[in-house]
C-alpha cells in the first residue's frame, strides 16, 4: 500500500501541468507556444522525441519513477528511441512531463 501511493504521488508530481502566472495574455501564448513545441509520443516498440525550434533535453523515466535515459534532440529533428512495452513518463526540462504509453 505504501509503495503504491509513493508511486501515484511521484506520477502526479511529474505529470503536473505547468502553471502560467503571466498575467498578460500575451506573455501567457508565448509562454504556452514554447513549452508546445516539444513533443513526445509512444509507438509500437517505441518513443519518439521531438525537439520543435529549439535543442531539447529528455529524460525517461519509468512508471516507478527511475531515470532511464537522457536523450538531448537537436532543433527541428525527430529521434525514435526503442523501449519495451509499458508505461513511460517523459519529462521536456523543468517545461513538461507526459505519460507515454509503448505497445
Amino acid at each position: 500500500m505504501k509503495r503504491t501511493l509513493i508511486i501515484g504521488l511521484l506520477c502526479m508530481t511529474l505529470a503536473a501541468p505547468v502553471v502560467s502566472t503571466a498575467v498578460d495574455a500575451k506573455a501567457d501564448r508565448i509562454e504556452q507556444s514554447h513549452v508546445a513545441d516539444a513533443t513526445a509520443q509512444g509507438g509500437v516498440g517505441r518513443i519518439y522525441l521531438s525537439a520543435g525550434n529549439n535543442d531539447a533535453v529528455f529524460n525517461i523515466y519509468s512508471i516507478t519513477g527511475q531515470l532511464l535515459r537522457t536523450v538531448r534532440v537537436a532543433a527541428d529533428s525527430q529521434v525514435a528511441i526503442d523501449a519495451p512495452k509499458g508505461f513511460y513518463i517523459v519529462r521536456y526540462g523543468n517545461q513538461w512531463s507526459r505519460k507515454v504509453v509503448v505497445r
